[in-house]
């Protein structure tokens, strides 16, 4: 694991207050725009926000190849539906 650290104060920003992250810690991080910041046993945390559906398309595709995405449900069809149901 690579590792960097540096010691910075907190400023005054408006009515909040934050740190300046040196250039050098943001490309190591691989953060770009946003982020995600969470607090746990009092250790804040910033990572890379992760995007809606992230991931999704590997797993799909891991589904597929295991043949894991058949469908589960029976097929229902009633005798209205042969007989009546038009599109």
């Amino acid at each position: 694991m690579n590792e960097e650290s540096i010691k910075t104060t907190i400023v005054k920003i408006g009515n909040s207050q934050g740190i300046r992250i040196p250039k050098a810690l943001l490309a190591l991080s691989g953060i770009e725009r946003r982020v995600e910041i969470r607090v746990s046993d009092g250790v804040i945390t910033i990572r890379p926000a992760r995007t809606i559906r992230d991931g999704w398309a590997d797993a799909f595709q891991a589904m597929a190849t295991s043949g894991d995405d058949a469908l589960i449900d029976v097929d229902t069809q009633t005798q209205w539906d042969v007989e009546n149901w038009e599109w």
